[in-house]
């Protein structure tokens, strides 16, 4: 059979999608621990991730949970910075950390053959770490830095400034960081959270190739780690909207827009009808607001939306860098095209496209072992299986253009919503 190449092969939606949930067991120290086995593949992932204690610190100390996980790359009982770089260097293998206000953790990026040899030491990095006191000076230099450079960015501040505006100035999810906030973090207080605060809860993430002595090992290696009691949760402050902020910059040459509101979690039954109608307005390349605002009126070079969340909070908004003159007219464009899609029905051509680029996106996230890996902590940390997987395949076959404009009307046909300007 000859292959004739200036076809493109035929897209063809799966009847069925089933993704195997990870192998999980309860380890010694009380902690989660999910393995997904890559048979014949030689790279390892691990990730050891805790509940994130952020919002339990008053608002001055928001930068202390960052900072302490940065520091354990600094330094253990075992060696110093700099060996700790090399000795990682040497064998291959990523160590990396990952805060979050959800969660906090550190990460690993390694070979099968070399595992266990780097194992040891990544583990001391949970209770041995040392805090030199140069290093946090240094640490805290640099941040102070990236303050005053992200301030200047228009798009950064802008993100800055809609966060404070959908939750709240006094929020922890809406406080935006000043260099009092890097003043603030000390050593002692570093040391209080890393030796009280940090590793409550903690879930254990491994991907590789292992057989059951070897398995057997790591459950015994990770369930030494030291795993704390949850500590009650902090009653948040009443999120306080704010409508409308103008920042102006006299020398910027562009304004950066964000326009956005609440929105609701994965576990509502209108979160996967709202993605799609998320990626027709700015969610893929071949959106509305790309359509408008980009390819017809060049105002931007780029625009989009997204749905978002933070820990039980969740929201949408939609982001774009514009020319400075046009921004009003690219504010109107955007609430042009949401009324539209409130109002009208899309066609059936561009219903097929975006249901055929939203299931091709789905599937591909899911190539990789590690894909898998990302993907399943997507929902479990909302609480959610793998089958939501299935269920949203489900939906993206059948869904249908009034099912979309039904969506619209009850989420979005209400303007004006948040409106932040910055530049």
């Amino acid at each position: 059979m000859i292959l004739d190449r200036s076809k493109a092969p035929e897209f063809k939606i799966p009847e069925d999608f089933e993704l195997l949930p990870p192998l999980e067991r309860t380890l010694s120290n009380g902690s989660k621990f999910f393995y997904i086995p890559t048979p014949g593949l030689n790279a390892v992932k691990i990730e050891v991730m805790g509940k994130g204690r952020r919002t339990s610190l008053p608002l001055v100390q928001t930068l202390v949970p960052m900072f302490t996980l940065q520091m354990l790359h600094e330094g253990t009982k075992q060696k110093t910075a700099r060996e700790l770089a090399e000795f990682f260097d040497f064998y291959a293998t990523q160590v990396y950390s990952n805060p979050s206000f959800s969660h906090e953790g550190l990460g690993l990026l390694s070979t099968k053959k070399h595992i266990f040899t780097v194992l040891d030491v990544f583990l001391s990095m949970f209770s041995e770490a040392t805090f030199p006191p140069e290093m946090l000076e240094k640490r805290k230099s640099l941040m102070k830095l990236s303050i005053q450079v992200e301030h200047e960015k228009t798009a950064s501040r802008a993100n800055q400034v809609f966060k404070k505006c959908l939750f709240g100035a006094t929020h922890p999810y809406g406080v935006i960081v000043q260099e009092t906030h890097v003043d603030a973090v000390s050593r002692d207080l570093l040391l209080d959270y890393y030796n009280h605060m940090l590793w409550q809860d903690l879930e254990v993430f491994v991907v590789g190739d292992f057989d059951s002595q070897e398995l057997d090992r790591l459950l015994s290696l990770f369930g030494q780690l030291p795993n704390r009691i949850p500590t009650d949760s902090v009653l948040l402050p009443n999120i306080d909207t704010l409508l409308a902020v103008k920042e102006p910059k006299e020398k910027s040459v562009q304004s950066s827009v964000r326009i956005g509101h609440c929105s609701v979690s994965k576990k509502h039954e209108d979160f996967i009808p709202l993605t799609v109608f998320n990626t027709i307005l700015g969610g893929y390349f071949g959106s509305r607001l790309i359509k408008n605002i980009r390819e017809d009126k060049g105002h931007t070079y780029g625009i989009y939306s997204a749905l978002a969340e933070v820990i039980d909070s969740n929201y949408w908004v939609i982001a774009a860098d514009v020319q400075k003159a046009y921004y009003p007219e690219v504010i109107k464009e955007i609430y042009h095209e949401i009324r539209l899609l409130t109002e009208e029905e899309i066609s059936s051509d561009e219903l097929e496209v975006v249901r055929n680029y939203l299931i091709g996106k789905m599937l591909m996230q899911f190539s990789t072992p590690f894909d898998l890996l990302d993907g399943f902590q997507a929902v479990h940390r909302s609480g959610l299986a793998l089958d939501y997987y299935s269920q949203k395949l489900a939906y993206l076959k059948t869904f249908s253009a009034e099912d979309i404009l039904t969506i619209g009307r009850k989420y979005f046909s209400n303007p004006p919503f948040i409106e932040v300007v910055v530049g």
